[in-house]
């Protein structure tokens, strides 16, 4: 059977999947990074390896994510896409008739406007991580409540507190006090979703044209109390995808079988490429005032693949 890898490498998770000519899913892998992408990308390699067998045959390969570069490298990848593209890709898909999609991750959000299957615009937010996973798997840290059960204690309150949502620091201390005042868990859960579509929705979503069919995507979208206050603030259904936290390494996969069909081969270095050694180095680039960090990576002491400079000059990826 020729299967088509897609490989999703973010800050926070790792993501694989192994789709067929019919676009069914073969296998997928979900991860956490946990600040070591290569590591965690070897040791996907050989779990997926695993799980398919010898009945499955690679003929193409895409990476995508944060980390898509590294990730490249690692696999053999055909084709690197960012995370827009991908997940409007699988999205459009798999609810053809999409025209907004909300996708919160670890570590950032994104929101993707697209009309008649085209994306027209997109917006991301890098730099707070109120409207993010991350901070809500903070919060439940601290309140002692599993991430698992925080969507169901949202909907269980009856009258959310209002907490000022624009940025964690100020949401943590001001859901302190709510605390100290007496408020019940609940409660103060369900106003912290609130909180973070308010800010997504006054951030990410300024300016944009919402209208459905709205899909929500990326991890976040397991809390029910995230995707409820999105249908309060916005008015419409929010439609949940089954396979919402692998979006991007199914749009990357797509793009992948696309590619190489094309080409009729692939750069895939196999399953094996779990087994090399690889290092990554820097230097500074001292050929103009930019001062570029040109990033290398060696792969069992060779060096395959350099990227980082403004200009290009060093690239070899």
């Amino acid at each position: 059977m020729r299967g088509y890898l897609g490989v999703d490498v973010g800050s926070v998770s790792t993501k694989l999947v192994v789709i067929d000519d019919q676009f069914n899913i073969l296998a997928d892998l979900y991860t956490g990074t946990a600040g070591r992408p290569i590591k965690t990308v070897q040791q996907c390699l050989k779990t997926i390896s695993s799980d398919l067998g010898d009945s499955v045959d690679i003929c193409g390969v895409g990476v995508t994510g944060s980390g898509r570069e590294v990730a490249s490298v690692v696999v053999g990848a055909d084709i690197v896409k960012n995370e827009v593209t991908t997940h409007a890709i699988a999205a459009s898909h798999m609810i053809p008739d999409v025209n907004t999609i909300i996708e919160i991750g670890g570590q950032d959000s994104k929101i993707i406007i697209l009309r008649d299957g085209i994306v027209v615009d997109f917006a991301m937010n890098t730099v707070c991580a109120a409207g993010t996973g991350s901070f809500l798997d903070h919060q439940a840290e601290r309140l002692g409540i599993p991430i698992e059960d925080f969507g169901a204690l949202a909907l269980r309150g009856q009258n959310p507190v209002r907490i000022a949502g624009r940025c964690s620091v100020f949401a943590e201390s001001d859901m302190i006090h709510k605390q100290q005042l007496g408020y019940s868990t609940e409660n103060i859960i369900a106003g912290l979703c609130e909180a973070l579509v308010r800010n997504y929705l006054n951030n990410v979503g300024k300016g944009k044209e919402i209208n459905p069919v709205i899909v929500f995507q990326g991890g976040v979208a397991a809390n029910t109390g995230i995707k409820t206050a999105f249908e309060k603030a916005l008015g419409y259904d929010i439609v949940v995808p089954k396979h919402f936290r692998i979006m991007g390494a199914i749009g990357v996969a797509i793009l992948a079988r696309h590619s190489t069909l094309k080409l009729g081969k692939t750069r895939f270095k196999g399953f094996d490429a779990s087994d090399f050694e690889y290092q990554a180095r820097s230097f500074v680039c001292r050929g103009c005032s930019n001062l570029c960090e040109i990033i290398q990576i060696y792969q069992d002491g060779t060096l395959v693949a350099r990227w980082g400079g403004r200009c290009g000059k060093w690239d070899t990826i």
